[in-house]
């Protein structure tokens, strides 16, 4: 897929971040994993950032795309490729 940079802010335990990862993972979908369990100030700095407090956050090059269900969302919808292509 495209070489867009996509970002999962995760916690643990969080039942969606493992399924938004797998979901990637089984696109070949290259991401880095942030973990804010333990950190508050980045869960502050996240929430300022996209304007959401759950978890996972995904973002597609500087894009929020939203949570798992959104990521879920464009992939059956096919517009997945199109949002790695548009950030890449």
């Amino acid at each position: 897929m495209a070489d867009a940079k996509v970002l999962v802010y995760t916690t643990d335990p969080c039942g969606y971040c493992n399924a938004a990862k797998s979901l990637l993972q089984s696109r070949e979908i290259a991401y880095e994993e942030v973990d804010l369990a333990r950190d508050p100030e980045g869960r502050e700095a996240l929430l300022e950032r996209t304007g959401q407090a759950t978890f996972p956050q995904i973002l597609i090059g500087e894009r929020s795309l939203g949570g798992f269900q959104e990521l879920l969302a464009a992939d059956r919808e096919g517009r997945l490729g199109d949002l790695l292509a548009e950030a890449a």
